[in-house]
């Protein structure tokens, strides 16, 4: 498949399955606002369950809080945000288009890397078991030209970056003859800055109104909490605060479905640490949080690290954890180390001593911080792409199935009577009535078995249960594996506790902590 189609497909699936839509769709639609169905729901929260069960139960110096959206506006002038958070944007003048500067420029040294992967992967079939990929990118004439094109490219975007040169962003564009993708021409206006805060007003009256914002990061309200969780849970450095919440940024150039949206969700782990210590944390973290991805179990290949090419004003080393999605390596997740900007510009700020005393140096600092991010959409996103899965049978058909882990698939198992008749029906709303305290279930009588068991690969079910006319019998039911599609007969009295094991969230956890 392509992989235009990949997405394509992808999206209508989310759509047809009730996995996500798009936000105000009976008024055409909001852009870059999306909402998530019954299915994408389920799937949202028991990702974020297994990642907050990672994070707090695996961890005994790690806690959680629940920050409000609304915050001081001195917040987030002492963060940076007011004056700092911005992203340089250009115009096309024959589509009336903007995009991102920086992206521009990112997918025209993704499309570098293509050439060089795809040279190497003609010649890995070209000579089979004989090819040497490290000698070939150091000897083939065309591999070496597009790398090089690809490292200049990247040397310049990360001098111009690091300047905060914006007209030499726009020369890079101009250089690199970088098309609009609407118009085709190359008529661009100069690069901007453009604030990405959304902002209203607080208060009875519009003469005593405050300026307020929606947050664009949920982290601030970590930082003016932090001495107050430090005090009240008697902790003792190191330790972290994890958060889950919404953010909100308006995105000019929002795109790819939901990896770039206007509100969206975050899950932030800030981990406190003493100064001078920061760096070995955060290579530690950056080993923890990928072992995080992988016990998902997309594959190894499909994920990298990134480093940052230009450090943010807080930071002192950045990465980003990458998933391969279908238009390429995106970034899934964040680790920063932040220094200790955040909760010195907030003692400056508010003029309020929140120095830690280290009773082990027997001294007071600001501690530094290491910080985990992931947006909570753009993990579904990836994990969407790794779990769709198209796959010929036998007979000609093709299935289309989601390959979660069954312990975040939405529904974990499905129950089905053969007939909708013969007291079938009867029973198997007796073993959903006992199931439905276990986990997630669903009942289906409607259309033929084999109809019935394609919706529920689609919406990534990994178990189903048929009851037939032996079922009142023998008190046995025929289990499904999704992924296999082998069946087994098993007791109805042992169903419960079989399942159970094969979609625990505390197995996954327990192989997390173990690996």
């Amino acid at each position: 498949m392509a992989i235009d189609n990949v997405f394509r497909k992808l999206v209508s699936h989310c759509k047809e399955y009730g996995f996500v839509f798009q936000s105000s769709e009976l008024y055409d639609g909001l852009s870059a606002v999306y909402d998530y169905g019954q299915m994408g729901v389920e799937l949202k929260n028991n990702l974020k369950k297994y990642w907050w069960d990672s994070m707090v139960l695996l961890n005994e110096n790690i806690v959680g809080i629940d920050s409000s959206i609304f915050m001081h506006p001195t917040i987030w002038k002492a963060s940076g945000h007011v004056d700092a958070f911005n992203d340089p944007l250009i115009d096309n003048k024959d589509s009336k288009k903007r995009y991102r500067a920086d992206v521009l420029i990112e997918d025209q040294m993704a499309r570098y890397e293509d050439r060089v992967n795809k040279e190497i992967e003609k010649a890995a079939k070209r000579f089979g078991d004989a090819f040497d990929e490290e000698q070939y990118r150091t000897t083939n004439e065309r591999v070496m030209r597009y790398q090089k094109q690809h490292d200049d490219l990247h040397k310049r975007y990360a001098d111009a970056l690091n300047a905060n040169d914006l007209n030499e962003l726009r020369q890079i564009i101009v250089d690199e003859e970088i098309a609009c993708p609407v118009s085709g021409t190359r008529n661009w206006t100069e690069v901007r800055q453009f604030n990405l805060m959304f902002q209203t007003e607080m208060g009875a009256t519009s003469e005593g109104a405050m300026t307020v914002y929606l947050r664009p990061e949920t982290a601030q309200g970590i930082f003016v909490n932090y001495l107050n969780v430090q005090k009240t849970g008697r902790m003792q450095i190191p330790f972290g605060i994890a958060q889950i919440g919404k953010a909100f940024r308006n995105e000019i150039v929002a795109r790819q479905f939901i990896f770039r949206m206007r509100e969206f969700e975050q899950m932030e782990m800030q981990f406190f640490v003493r100064p001078g210590t920061e760096l070995d944390w955060f290579e530690k973290w950056k080993a923890l949080r990928l072992k995080w991805h992988l016990s998902l179990g997309f594959g190894e290949d499909n994920y990298r690290y990134h480093d940052h090419d230009k450090l943010a004003h807080y930071a002192n080393a950045a990465t980003d954890i990458e998933y391969n999605m279908s238009f390429g390596f995106k970034e899934v997740e964040g680790i920063h180390s932040r220094t200790d900007f955040d909760l010195s510009q907030h003692e400056k700020f508010s003029g309020k001593n929140i120095k830690y005393y280290d009773p082990e140096l027997k001294k007071s600092y600001v501690p530094y911080v290491v910080e985990t991010s992931i947006g909570v959409d753009r993990l579904i996103l990836s994990v969407l792409f790794g779990a769709y899965k198209e796959e010929e049978l036998e007979n000609g058909e093709t299935r289309v199935f989601l390959k979660f882990p069954p312990a975040i698939a939405p529904v974990k198992l499905a129950v089905l009577p053969l007939v909708r008749k013969d007291g079938l029906p009867e029973m198997a709303r007796e073993i959903v009535d006992e199931m439905k305290f276990l986990f997630n279930c669903q009942y289906d009588d409607k259309d033929s078995i084999g109809k019935r068991y394609r919706r529920q690969d689609a919406i990534g079910t990994p178990y189903c249960v048929t009851i037939d006319h032996q079922s009142l019998e023998d008190k046995c039911v025929t289990l499904r594996d999704r992924d296999s599609m082998e069946q087994e007969r098993i007791p109805i009295a042992e169903l419960g506790k079989i399942v159970s094991e094969k979609v625990s969230l505390t197995s996954m956890l327990k192989k997390l902590n173990k690996a």
